[in-house]
């Protein structure tokens, strides 16, 4: 077993997901990461592939065409995805992020109109939680949602929405009572009910990922598209979130393990005194450490998943696991970009690409910092 395979024993069906998603990371995914990079392009043939195995159906319920996956099926998929390129898994993720929402809060009417073309790929999901002046605090979101008879009336701005460009529907956070923090209410929203995309961000790594702002204003829909009751928005993002930041730790671990890979492969080959650096002492321990530090990384995501899917609280361990595997990405990168010496700086090999992708994972769905009031919370209280 090598170490990318090590850890806590899959059933079958899990070891048979990770074998097909690893062989079209490799073959699809990986080899349109660099391109996609320089162009900051989104590679929709890859989003294609992903829908074809039915990827983009990971948290749609069955009874609507979806997956049902488990937690640890979902952790394994964004893994391998990430491996090959973390800006196709952040759109994957992002979108099951909003399947979930509509899954677990939508009206049958509703569920039945979306989920089962969402399970098939379009149209794509959005998850529009963060504002300009409001991140890892969304209570200060200024967002609002006036209830005019039969329709919502949306006015606002949000920022950083993953899919900004390509995506086709939200799930949009707002407040019902603009003076009420704790009014703040989920809605699903189609783009085409009148939501404008702002500017695409130009960013220092992820860049295939398509990251904008959409803006509201006056934008109408009926109100049936509510999805949880008035104020009872952030109380159910919550519950998904966590399952979300598994999925995100679970893509950490997947760019850790690519920078890991490419730094052995390059000590194998890379010659300096005489022969390979991998024969170089200083070098084996950095590689030594640095898989210690993917396998413990992984560890805390197959921990996190068990307890979610085994039906206890997981809040604690999906904390620990965002934050020991997004840090893991950053310093593991960072010392592949360091085995590769001068070429590791430059665009012709993927490390300088994974160390610039693996920082995001330290600030999306919830940074370190957050990751880590949780976890003392949790020990304090």
């Amino acid at each position: 077993m090598t170490i990318r395979d090590a850890g806590p024993a899959l059933t079958d069906e899990q070891t048979a997901v990770r074998r097909v998603v690893r062989e079209f990371a490799a073959s699809e995914v990986r080899p349109s990461a660099r391109e996609a990079d320089r162009t900051a392009t989104f590679p929709e043939a890859v989003w294609d592939g992903l829908a074809d195995m039915e990827l983009t159906a990971l948290t749609v319920p069955a009874a609507y065409g979806g997956l049902d996956a488990d937690r640890r099926t979902y952790a394994v998929v964004n893994e391998e995805v990430a491996y090959g390129q973390l800006a196709v898994a952040t759109a994957l993720s992002v979108h099951c992020l909003a399947t979930s929402c509509l899954a677990a809060s939508g009206s049958e009417s509703l569920k039945e109109s979306y989920l089962p073309d969402m399970a098939a790929g379009r149209p794509v999901g959005m998850f529009a939680l963060s504002e300009p002046g409001a991140g890892s605090n969304p209570r200060e979101m200024e967002t609002v949602a006036r209830r005019e008879g039969d329709e919502y009336v949306i006015d606002g701005k949000k920022q950083w929405i993953t899919n900004g460009e390509r995506g086709d529907v939200a799930v949009v956070f707002a407040r019902t009572d603009p003076d009420d923090p704790d009014s703040i209410t989920q809605f699903l929203v189609p783009k085409s009910a009148g939501i404008e995309v702002g500017k695409k961000e130009d960013k220092l790594g992820l860049r295939a990922s398509d990251t904008t702002a959409l803006l509201f204003d006056g934008v109408r829909i009926p109100a049936e598209n509510r999805l949880t009751e008035e104020g009872r928005g952030l109380a159910a993002a919550f519950e998904v979130l966590t399952g979300g930041r598994i999925g995100i730790a679970a893509q950490a671990v997947g760019v850790a393990q690519a920078a890991l890979d490419a730094a052995v492969d390059y000590a194998g080959e890379r010659e300096q005194f005489g022969g390979p650096i991998g024969d170089i002492g200083s070098i084996r321990h950095k590689l030594a450490d640095m898989a210690a530090g993917v396998h413990t990384a992984r560890l805390a995501v197959r921990e996190a998943a068990r307890q979610a899917d085994a039906g206890e609280d997981p809040r604690l361990a999906a904390s620990l696991a965002k934050y020991v595997a997004s840090e893991t990405a950053v310093d593991v990168a960072g010392e592949a970009v360091q085995v590769h010496g001068g070429y590791g700086y430059t665009v012709e090999y993927d490390v300088e690409r994974l160390y610039r992708d693996a920082k995001i994972t330290t600030i999306y769905e919830g940074t370190s910092e957050i990751q880590k009031e949780i976890v003392a919370r949790e020990l304090l209280d």
